[in-house]
């Protein structure tokens, strides 16, 4: 009696054991991409920056199909598709940005850009979409609900937002060596159209950089849709590629506006630069801007990677004694290399590659 008890139990527990491990595969074949993807993370400096390689496809060809008319439509998709129910909020910081495209020495076109803010982790994102093109973003992680007290470290479980990554660009190029980047302005009148399907702030970039390898082709999908301002904070874009066109993308009177370059370079900070109406915050916007223009044609018109590093990391912005530059990045859209810093430490760099 008691061996056949122990038989019982001995079945019991080795069905037990082969249901946990049928589902244990299961789970893995169910999630292999997304694990793939968060065991690709990886700190690449103490302040809070990550890189990550975001594996199989993200759904942006099914969004495309309806859009989002609210940030809360844009989290309850990125809840669904990617994130497997795990409900995330999307909280949008903006504020003191600063970009610039200009020609290097070897005639390389270099697009930087600064994001300036309160305290924000962020992320490098590479992805391949297989109906677009491959490209690296910078994700500001706060967006995605991570703080100083709460990073991607760890545990997979703590990684887990960083999958909806994709959505979230603030700035990126692509493998045709198109690069844009948000800023924040004072104001923005952007035009609906029923008929158009509507993105927001991020989903812009995203599209920008999955559809687009010039800058006409950029501007001719925006105009494809509407745009809202996550979180309210209303925004431009710069936008360059590697043939040295650039633009400064703006919805100004109900319409998208297109500020062409004047000249070899052009520069972008938190005004609206449309027709000269110069509409700033009130600011450091136009010092920056000033800076920039200086040191450019201080060098006559062009900058090596090593000055426009260092200018990057001098037109940060501080608020009083707070250091609010929180990451530097500067593309090389000719040859698809590019540097990283986080808040202003020049002897902490990563070199990449789209």
């Amino acid at each position: 009696m008691k061996q056949a008890g122990k038989k019982i139990i001995f079945r019991i527990l080795t069905g037990t054991g082969a249901v946990a491990g049928i589902l244990l595969i299961m789970t893995f074949i169910l999630f292999f991409n997304e694990l793939r993807s968060l065991l690709s993370l990886k700190k690449i400096d103490n302040y809070g920056m990550y890189q990550m390689t975001y594996y199989g496809d993200y759904g942006f060809d099914e969004f495309l199909e309806t859009g989002a008319a609210s940030d809360a439509d844009i989290e309850a998709f990125v809840t669904k598709r990617l994130l497997k129910g795990f409900p995330i909020d999307l909280g949008v910081t903006g504020d003191g940005c600063t970009a610039f495209t200009v020609k290097n020495e070897k005639g390389d076109i270099l697009f930087g850009r600064n994001f300036d803010f309160l305290y924000a982790p962020s992320l490098q994102v590479y992805t391949a979409p297989a109906n677009g093109y491959a490209s690296v973003s910078t994700v500001n992680l706060a967006f995605a609900g991570y703080s100083e007290n709460y990073l991607p470290d760890g545990l997979v479980f703590r990684r887990f937002l960083t999958l909806a990554a994709p959505f979230l660009p603030f700035d990126g190029m692509n493998e045709k060596g198109l690069a844009i980047a948000l800023l924040a302005v004072p104001e923005a009148q952007a035009p609906f159209d029923g008929d158009k399907i509507t993105l927001n702030t991020t989903t812009a970039i995203r599209l920008v950089l999955d559809g687009a390898a010039t800058v006409d082709e950029a501007v001719a999908l925006l105009k494809q849709y509407n745009i809202y301002f996550s979180g309210g904070v209303e925004c431009h874009y710069l936008i360059a590629d590697a043939g040295g066109r650039s633009v400064l993308v703006e919805y100004y009177d109900q319409e998208l506006k297109v500020v062409e370059a004047d000249g070899e370079y052009q520069i972008a900070s938190n005004f609206i630069a449309f027709d000269g109406v110069d509409i700033g915050e009130g600011f450091t916007e136009f010092e920056r801007y000033d800076t920039v223009r200086e040191e450019i044609e201080r060098n006559g018109g062009v900058l090596d990677e090593n000055k426009a590093v260092r200018l990057l990391a001098d037109v940060g912005v501080f608020d009083g004694d707070t250091d609010k530059l929180q990451w530097s990045v500067l593309y090389n859209l000719t040859t698809g290399g590019g540097k990283i810093f986080a808040n202003r430490k020049l002897d902490h760099i990563t070199e990449f590659c789209r």
